[in-house]
């Protein structure tokens, strides 16, 4: 099934750039292992974390499947990731066996772009609120609530956690602090604990 896909599997170490903004695609990526970043940097250098995309998620789909259309975002591996490549024109038509699994991989691929569009959402609605402590509520009840506990562990580091909220490191951290002092979290690293008091 996937020399009728046109795949091809690399390698990248942590730090090193998957796919450049500014340059079309032609590939849907799959993480086979690791993580990738979905960043935007803007003309003076500030960058948007976008999404984290870890093992057995996709990337690059959008672009992939609109020939021509160069990316707006870069993406970059955030550890040391095996990633898949399917092409994306080779995908969308069907093989002539009409096999059953190839029908399944395009349903499947409706499927991840719907649930990325909510995950592109749910970001404006963490980053809409004008404080950095309203951001952090916004984003922080969506994880307690989403892993269905009050203790729970985010898949970014604390500059990570910045650039997905659109704020600056040492006032995210200050804001952090106040909010552990005012007894509404308790937080070691990206391990958090929310506390019941109200903001």
């Amino acid at each position: 099934m996937l020399s009728c896909l046109g795949a091809e599997q690399k390698h990248y170490i942590k730090g090193s750039t998957v796919y450049h903004a500014g340059e079309p695609v032609d590939a849907i990526g799959l993480v086979l292992s690791g993580r990738v970043q979905i960043e935007n940097d803007d003309h003076w250098g500030n960058k948007s974390l976008l999404d984290s995309v870890g093992e057995g998620m996709i990337f690059a789909e959008t672009y992939a499947c609109i020939p021509g259309e160069p990316m707006q975002v870069s993406v970059t591996a955030s550890e040391n990731s095996e990633i898949l490549f399917l092409n994306a024109a080779r995908v969308l038509q069907t093989c002539p066996g009409a096999c059953e699994y190839h029908g399944r991989l395009i349903r499947n691929l409706l499927t991840i772009s719907a649930q990325k569009n909510l995950i592109l959402s749910r970001r404006i609605f963490h980053t809409s609120p004008k404080s950095i402590r309203g951001r952090l509520l916004s984003y922080l009840s969506f994880q307690a609530s989403s892993q269905g506990s009050s203790e729970f562990t985010i898949p970014f580091n604390r500059q990570q956690l910045a650039d997905y909220l659109s704020v600056d490191r040492s006032a995210l951290s200050n804001e952090l602090g106040k909010m552990q002092k005012d007894g509404l979290l308790k937080v070691n690293k990206n391990h958090f604990i929310i506390r019941d008091n109200q903001p």
